[in-house]
């Protein structure tokens, strides 16, 4: 273990000395996404809000949820999970999908990933401001909890970075490892608590643990890393308190194990990906 953690802190300087490329890729990543666009940054807007009006629509007008603002509830949960989904599905190929030039030029190759990452988180940020306009137009009053968002925003891109490590890892070996991760991601999404409220789901214990009744709740984000930080986005902007600060402090445990994990395997197979791409 002593020694899988010298080999990640030197890895850690050598990405620190190639900061300037990874600054470039997260750069050439966003132009690429924007370029010939006739809506260009506008989309990073427009598309959430779409996807808003949708979920609104459909689970508030057509099924008669009584929500209250339920537009900015789905919101600040739907942007966090493009940002992870976004990130997810574009990482899994950063490998492969940069062959020639893993094979021609030497620099640590977790860049390729990581660049993938901060490239979504970018595009995340710069669609917060119009969650923020439209609470503010519609009522909500933002709190000073808010001011506690980076938290997420941290545990949220700790836990997708080692996602992303292991994944695009697999995908180098097995390259069938993205059309997987469609399907998944898709299931992952109706079980994260973005267009239902977490805390209606039914109150009544599933089972009982060390003495400790078990509701559908907690259950979900025991299992589920993404609802508990979901949840806190809701937390923080919709309900203005936070109601399970303490499920996120867990799910800072396990993104930082989840990074470790997937660090861990990237550094030990990352000898071969020129031989096998």
């Amino acid at each position: 273990m002593e020694k899988r953690m010298r080999t990640m802190l030197e890895a850690g300087r050598e990405c620190w000395a190639y900061r300037d490329l990874l600054f470039n890729l997260v750069a050439r990543d966003l132009k690429t996404r924007y370029k010939n666009s006739f809506l260009g940054v506008i989309w990073s807007w427009l598309n959430p809000l779409l996807m808003m009006l949708v979920f609104t629509f459909v689970f508030k007008v057509m099924r008669g949820q009584g929500m209250a603002n339920f537009h900015i509830f789905v919101l600040s949960g739907l942007l966090p999970w493009n940002y992870f989904s976004g990130a997810l599905l574009g990482g899994i190929r950063s490998l492969v999908g940069n062959a020639s030039l893993i094979k021609k030029v030497y620099f640590p190759r977790e860049i390729l990933p990581a660049s993938l990452v901060l490239s979504s988180l970018v595009n995340f940020l710069i669609a917060l401001p119009v969650l923020f306009g439209l609470a503010f137009f519609s009522g909500v009053h933002l709190t000073a909890w808010v001011l506690l968002l980076p938290l997420p925003i941290l545990v949220e891109t700790i836990f997708t970075l080692g996602i992303v490590l292991l994944l695009s890892t697999l995908e180098v070996f097995y390259r069938d490892v993205h059309m997987i991760m469609d399907v998944v991601t898709l299931a992952w999404f109706f079980l994260t608590p973005i267009f239902y409220d977490l805390h209606q789901l039914p109150a009544t214990p599933i089972f009982t643990l060390f003495g400790r009744p078990v509701t559908a709740a907690r259950l979900v984000m025991w299992l589920n890393p993404m609802a508990s930080i979901i949840n806190t986005y809701q937390d923080l902007i919709y309900r203005g308190y936070p109601t399970a600060l303490d499920f996120l402090a867990r799910t800072a445990a396990t993104s930082v194990l989840v990074f470790l994990v997937g660090y861990g395997i990237f550094l030990k197979y990352r000898g071969r990906f020129g031989e096998e791409l």
